[in-house]
């Protein structure tokens, strides 16, 4: 396995060793004492799975309080996944980062408690996983609106579909402070 820094700190791309012959590929995409000797000691308590067809964006996405981590992961096609730091008084508020994540290329991107959380399919379909340090709770659960001009990510579509609830989320300047995760060096 090999743990890549992101240019967002925090943020770890994740390459998992893969054995593979003629048969098919086995990897690992969890294994807690290997993980925590890397640095990443970290309890999952909810997996998910989403499956999406191509040019549907889900996110961005967060909880607070009760703030979820996650490992996110594609078991089927590809998408562009994005990680963005919304922890007030963070030296990097405000700030993304991106990566390519595919059944293909098998990587994982460890995005930790205090990020917003995004990704559009590029793939014809997409299977999608994701492990969280925290169950999923509705009173906690918000987004910031994925074209926010503030943030300026550079996401490879201009037009994706958008649940009701991604259209209307707010942007992160109109988000009330308290309704923000605190950043704690």
């Amino acid at each position: 396995m090999k743990i890549h820094d992101t240019d967002l700190p925090g943020c770890k791309l994740i390459e998992p060793q893969v054995f593979g012959d003629s048969r098919g590929a086995f990897y690992e995409s969890w294994n807690k004492p290997r993980w925590a000797q890397a640095g990443l000691d970290l309890n999952f308590v909810q997996s998910n799975v989403s499956i999406s067809e191509r040019g549907v964006l889900r996110g961005l996405h967060y909880q607070w309080p009760q703030p979820q981590g996650k490992l996110v992961s594609v078991l089927e096609g590809e998408v562009y996944d994005v990680a963005v730091d919304i922890r007030r008084g963070s030296p990097h508020f405000g700030r993304w980062t991106a990566a390519v994540l595919s059944a293909q290329n098998k990587r994982e991107l460890w995005i930790p408690e205090g990020f917003a959380h995004g990704f559009v399919v590029l793939s014809e379909r997409v299977v999608f996983h994701y492990l969280c340090t925290a169950p999923y709770v509705r009173e906690a659960d918000a987004g910031i609106r994925w074209n926010d001009g503030q943030l300026a990510i550079d996401w490879p579509v201009s037009a994706p579909a958008l649940s009701d609830k991604d259209e209307r989320a707010p942007f992160l300047a109109d988000i009330s402070p308290e309704r923000l995760p605190e950043f704690s060096a």
